[in-house]
């Protein structure tokens, strides 16, 4: 099956309810999104504030181990995603 994803600069975008993940599992580290809370503008959902982790993708690590750095921020998804690509293309270079 060739299941096609969103992606953001380059990197793929899986959702599953409330948590967003970045980046390839091929690769070293992803970023994984946690929408926290939204707020209702214009009737629609928008998220405003999220917690964001960079992981490991290294499958002998328990997922505690896996975070290597996080953060809690108020801010939009796209606020979210920019400092998501930011970590991930640091963590890849």
């Amino acid at each position: 099956m060739n299941e096609k994803f969103y992606t953001y600069k380059g990197y793929p975008l899986v959702r599953n309810g409330n948590t967003i993940y970045y980046g390839y599992m091929s690769d070293p580290y992803v970023i994984m999104i946690q929408i926290l809370s939204t707020a209702k503008k214009n009737d629609a959902d928008v998220t405003d504030k999220v917690r964001i982790y960079q992981m490991s993708t290294d499958p002998a690590l328990n997922p505690l181990e896996a975070i290597v750095k996080n953060s809690e921020r108020e801010c939009g998804l796209y606020e979210a995603l920019d400092t998501a690509s930011v970590w991930l293309e640091k963590a890849l270079a």
